[in-house]
């Protein structure tokens, strides 16, 4: 069998120049829209035509090491299980940033210690990181400035020395649902909490915010349900509501809600009768169980508020980082308590 031919040695911009009858610098220009008014309509045209007739296409890690950064903004994801919430959220975020004229690049969970993660990130030369992983660290922001990231954002619970800060406030959603069911009347309260590490940093602030609500109204205290995703986790977290004679709990979110809210009916344990049962999230599924899920409704802004910081802080580097609230939450009561 013949070998397949050779690749094609890619076209140049001396290629472009060549063909349209310009110099290499106004393809320059005018490929990385950079002339201003300095190259006519019909010269711009000339050579996109150019460009196109050869299939050239700018070269972005020579660009990038030109201009020292890429036009990459890495969004780093979190070793934890994103939601539809938070789906949705990058969905609309990446689009936005298209529309600025960046190209976001989903990074997954960045092992490693101290600046490690920095590091890694800073070999892509990003004009921008937000990050969701709770590994950033203030020698990691400083890594990553002086080699060229212009805007660094922490996205998640807890600030980061030298970076923006958009904060979604755990403890919130956890004192909403709390309060709610103290309002409701129940005194005996319980908190699912996720045994998988990765939802630490969420699972311990909402624990906390439930605790909080319970102390401001002179309740009792609050116990941890530790919670696997499975049915025989499910079974144990139902029994140890009926040893501690818990009439109200609030399960993580809608999904851990749901495991639960099965594992008490098959226990013989009434919700909401006996049991009264909060989730978080806001799913369908929850809308279509019976008895209906009650659970916390979590806002985000939109993809394009959020494009157009990361933008203003690139073209603004010195810009003294700050800390922004990101979530708003509200409670929608429902048949579970």
């Amino acid at each position: 069998m013949s070998s397949p031919p050779p690749a094609a040695t890619p076209p140049t911009s001396a290629d472009v120049a060549r063909l349209a009858g310009v110099s290499r610098a106004t393809v320059s220009f005018v490929l990385n829209d950079t002339a201003g008014g300095r190259v006519s309509e019909q010269t711009r045209q000339r050579v996109r035509a150019a460009a196109t007739e050869l299939g050239y296409v700018p070269h972005a890690a020579a660009r990038s090491l030109r201009a020292g950064r890429t036009g990459v903004v890495l969004l780093v994801g979190s070793s934890a299980p994103i939601g539809p919430l938070f789906s949705r959220f990058y969905r609309e975020l990446q689009s936005a940033l298209r529309r600025h004229g960046y190209t976001s690049v989903l990074y997954g969970p960045s092992p490693g210690e101290g600046d490690e993660p920095a590091r890694a990130w800073a070999e892509l030369r990003p004009a921008a990181v937000l990050c969701l992983e709770p590994v950033l660290t203030p020698a990691g922001v400083e890594l990553l400035h002086r080699s060229g990231t212009r805007a660094v954002f922490t996205l998640g619970t807890a600030p980061v020395a030298g970076a923006h800060a958009l904060m979604m406030d755990q403890r919130e959603v956890g004192a909403t649902a709390g309060a709610h069911l103290l309002a409701a009347g129940r005194r005996r309260l319980g908190v699912v909490v996720p045994t998988d590490p990765g939802l630490d940093q969420f699972s311990g602030p909402r624990l906390a915010g439930v605790r909080a609500a319970a102390a401001s109204a002179l309740a009792g205290p609050v116990h941890a349900l530790p919670l696997d995703w499975t049915e025989a986790s499910g079974a144990t977290a139902a029994e140890r509501c009926r040893e501690l004679g818990l009439d109200g709990v609030f399960g993580y979110n809608d999904e851990y809600a749901m495991l639960l809210l099965r594992s008490l009916q098959e226990a013989g344990l009434d919700v909401p009768g006996r049991i009264a049962l909060v989730g978080a999230d806001d799913l369908l599924l929850g809308r279509l169980l019976r008895p209906r899920l009650s659970t916390v409704h979590m806002t985000l802004p939109g993809g394009e508020a959020l494009a157009a910081l990361i933008d203003g802080v690139i073209a603004d580097p010195a810009s003294t980082p700050a800390t922004s609230n990101l979530l708003t939450v509200r409670l929608i009561p429902r048949d579970s308590g």
